[in-house]
C-alpha cells in the first residue's frame, strides 16, 4: 500500500498536469502534451507494429491518441498503416537510430480551434477533424522527420463535412505558423509528403454573408440618414413659419402704432372715441389804413 507522502505526491502531479492541460494555448504545446503521455504509457511490452490506444485524462478529453512502434528498416521496407494515414514503401525517419514511436494525433472539434488561433484561416472553414501525424526516437523521446519515398502519404478524410457546391482543399499547418493549401487528389483523400498536421477546408461561407450584413447595414445607416433629414427640414421650416409669423406680427403693430399715432383717442364722458388730430389757426393781425379813427379838428 503507497503511503501517505506518495499519494499526496502522485495527487500534485496529477494536480499539475491538469492545470498544465487547461493553460495550452498553443498547438506546438498540445503536440508535447501528448507525447509526454504518450511516452508515460510507453512500455516495453508494446508489441513492435502493433496499434495501441492511448488514455489521456478528461480535461483532454476529446483527442483521440494511437501510437505504434516501428523498425525503421522495417518502415522504409513495407511502409505503414495508422488509422487514416497510409506510408507507402519507401518512406524513412531521418534522423533514426534503431526504432521510432509514431503517434497519430486525431483532434475534436472543441481542440481544433488552436488552430484558429495559431494560424491565419481567415476566408476558410475547416470541415474536417484535424489529423496529426508524430514520431520520436524511443530512447530519447526526440522527434524525427518522415518523409515519403516515391508515393505520397495518403490521408483519408472520409468523415469531412460535405459543403455542397464547394471544393474541398487540403490544408496543413506547418511549424512556423503558415497554411498551405492544395486541391484533393479525388474525393475524401489528401497526400502529403511528410509529417504534420492535416484537415480539409472550403471557403467560407461568412463571407457572402458579411456582404450582406454590410449591405443590411448600408440600407439601415441611409434609411437612419434620410429620417435625420426630414426631421432637420421639419425644423427648419417651423423656424421659417415661427420666423414669418413674428415677422407678420412686427409688422402688424408698427401698423396700430402708426394709425395710433394720426388719430388721437379722447374720452367723451365714459365713452372713449377716436378724433381726428386738430390744427390750430393762429390768428393773425391786419392792419387796414382806413381804420384809423377820424380826424377831428380842433376847435379854435
Amino acid at each position: 500500500m503507497a503511503s501517505p507522502a506518495t499519494i499526496a505526491l502522485i495527487i500534485f502531479l496529477l494536480h499539475s498536469f491538469r492545470i498544465e492541460a487547461e493553460e495550452i494555448k498553443s498547438a506546438r504545446l498540445l503536440d508535447l502534451m501528448i507525447r509526454d503521455y504518450t511516452f508515460k504509457s510507453y512500455t516495453k511490452s508494446f508489441r513492435t507494429g502493433k496499434l495501441h490506444k492511448i488514455n489521456l485524462p478528461s480535461n483532454l478529453s476529446g483527442i483521440h491518441v494511437d501510437t505504434v512502434r516501428l523498425r525503421c528498416g522495417s518502415l522504409r521496407r513495407y511502409g505503414a498503416t495508422i488509422k487514416e494515414f497510409e506510408l507507402s514503401a519507401g518512406t524513412y525517419a531521418r534522423p533514426c537510430s534503431k526504432r521510432i514511436l509514431i503517434i497519430r494525433q486525431k483532434l475534436g472539434s472543441n481542440w481544433s480551434s488552436l488552430y484558429y488561433s495559431n494560424y491565419e484561416l481567415s476566408g476558410y472553414e475547416l470541415i474536417s477533424p484535424v489529423l496529426g501525424l508524430l514520431a520520436y526516437n524511443i530512447g530519447a523521446a526526440a522527434e524525427v522527420r518522415i518523409q515519403a519515398g516515391m508515393r505520397p502519404i495518403k490521408i483519408d478524410f472520409s468523415g469531412a463535412n460535405e459543403k455542397n457546391g464547394m471544393i474541398p482543399m487540403c490544408a496543413r499547418f506547418e511549424e512556423d505558423g503558415r497554411v498551405s493549401l492544395w486541391r484533393q487528389p479525388r474525393a475524401n483523400v489528401c497526400v502529403a509528403t511528410g509529417q504534420g498536421h492535416f484537415g480539409v477546408v472550403v471557403e467560407s461561407p461568412l463571407v457572402p454573408l458579411r456582404r450582406r450584413e454590410s449591405q443590411w447595414r448600408m440600407a439601415v445607416g441611409g434609411a437612419i440618414g434620410a429620417g435625420v433629414g426630414v426631421f432637420l427640414l421639419s425644423l427648419l421650416a417651423r423656424a421659417v413659419l415661427v420666423k414669418a409669423k413674428k415677422k407678420a406680427r412686427m409688422e402688424e403693430m408698427e401698423r396700430r402704432a402708426y394709425e395710433e399715432e394720426a388719430l388721437q383717442v379722447s374720452m367723451v364722458g365714459h365713452v372713449r372715441a377716436v378724433t381726428a388730430s386738430g390744427t390750430r389757426t393762429m390768428p393773425i393781425i391786419h392792419h387796414h389804413h382806413d381804420s384809423r379813427p377820424p380826424h377831428r379838428p380842433s376847435s379854435s
